[in-house]
């Protein structure tokens, strides 16, 4: 027992002379609350060997606590090239950030960042700070100061393409995301993103060189196999899309905005009977049923069923009728059943179900409406000799890349001999 207390007595006195002059020589009173608590515990030591009271064993306890293990678990901390201060900081910066008191919080990380401009937490901090202040700049510059201390911090990486995307400066935020996905190229939100971004910009074939690549890790992706299809549709490679959005409805099989272009694709391609199906599936879809039964409506009519016809249409004008009486009035194939849909006298449009439809799925949607309406006056015969036609070039392109490749190996051949 005396030993134990001995051997305490020496380790406890020389950690406490060991962080005192930690706290001299660093000038950080930080410390001051650590030397206070050993003090404490060498004090319920001193208790324990002059007066000869045994301690209860929860004192024995808290005296190693305070002494021995509090110290050791700061130096432990400090190793990491984190301060005490630092550490007191930060945790009192993220407990103001919980109670939304953002200015003290600020005043707290830019002291530290004062301190020790090499504080990867502080500049992240202050940079989701800035950033939930709607301080855009600010916060990308603090994102980047982290990313420079810390170069495997991904999510940083990504912040800073969305912010700039968010700023508009969508060739900056291209190049982060091309840098990230070649550091970490499954980071599926910088695919979903950068995807997004060269749509945006109509670079087609490089979204889909993004998507592809993206596919290898998240095969699985609703929104990857998706926007892949947007991304097809819009090269007008009808056959790639179709495969996409059948991938797409198979995993969510809830994705009617999928089925709605599975069955414009089947009507430019003259499958009547598949587009009846799918825009029958679509109807389910509140955003996507007024367009659905209008093409229901004309689908009749190429097939000669005029009272259904008649019925779609009028259930088409009953959801959004200022969009579907423009359409109808538009294309001649509703002469025949005009005079007999119920068009109200004030007409009215639901804004409401197409905030829901993205730009790009308005979009796409769009054009695969358009090319089924230029499609639908050309014969049986012409639809497939453009598939034809698609599969043949489909067929020069690869052959092309090929050669290409080849040419590439045996220049790089070349040069590694000479």
């Amino acid at each position: 027992m005396i030993v134990e207390q001995l051997i305490f007595t020496f380790v406890s006195f020389l950690i406490f002379v060991y962080m005192f002059f930690r706290m001299i020589r660093r000038n950080d009173t930080s410390y001051v609350t650590i030397l206070v608590l050993e003090a404490i515990g060498i004090a319920l030591n001193f208790i324990d060997v002059l007066f000869t009271v045994d301690l209860n064993i929860l004192f024995v306890i808290l005296k190693y606590i305070l002494s021995v293990i509090l110290p050791l678990s700061v130096r432990i901390v400090e190793k990491s090239n984190i301060t005490l201060f630092e550490t007191i900081n930060l945790k009192k910066a993220q407990i103001y950030l919980f109670f939304e008191n953002t200015k003290k919080a600020k005043e707290i990380l830019l002291k530290v960042i004062e301190k020790n401009n090499n504080s990867y937490k502080a500049h992240l901090l202050l940079a989701k700070l800035y950033e939930h202040e709607g301080g855009m700049r600010k916060s990308i510059d603090e994102y980047v100061q982290a990313i420079d201390l810390n170069k495997k911090d991904y999510d940083s990486y990504y912040k800073v393409a969305e912010l700039l995307d968010n700023l508009d400066k969508k060739d900056e935020a291209s190049e982060m995301l091309f840098n990230l996905l070649e550091k970490k190229p499954d980071t599926y939100k910088a695919s979903e993103l950068l995807g997004e971004i060269l749509m945006d910009k109509q670079m087609y074939k490089e979204a889909v060189a993004v998507y592809q690549d993206a596919l290898k890790y998240n095969p699985l992706s609703y929104d990857l196999n998706y926007n892949l299809g947007i991304t097809y549709t819009m090269l007008n490679d009808f056959q790639n899309a179709k495969i996409c959005y059948e991938k797409a409805a198979e995993i969510n099989s809830l994705a009617y905005n999928a089925k709605y272009s599975l069955a414009e694709i089947a009507l430019i391609y003259k499958e009547i009977e598949e587009a009846e199906k799918k825009f029958l599936e679509a109807i389910e879809e509140d955003e996507l049923s007024a367009d659905a039964y209008y093409e229901l409506s004309k689908i009749s009519l190429i097939k000669g069923e005029k009272d259904m016809a008649i019925k779609y249409a009028n259930t088409a004008i009953d959801i959004d009728s200022e969009k579907i009486v423009a359409k109808v009035k538009k294309d001649p194939i509703f002469i025949p059943i005009i005079a007999k849909l119920s068009i109200p006298f004030n007409l009215e449009k639901r804004e409401e179900d197409y905030n829901k439809i993205t730009k790009k799925e308005r979009m796409a949607k769009e054009h695969l409406e358009e090319m089924s309406e230029i499609t639908r006056h050309l014969s049986y015969n012409d639809i497939k000799l453009l598939r034809r036609n698609v599969k043949k070039d489909e067929k020069n392109i690869n052959e092309l890349d090929k050669l290409e490749n080849e040419n590439i190996e045996i220049d790089y051949q070349k040069e590694k001999h000479d």
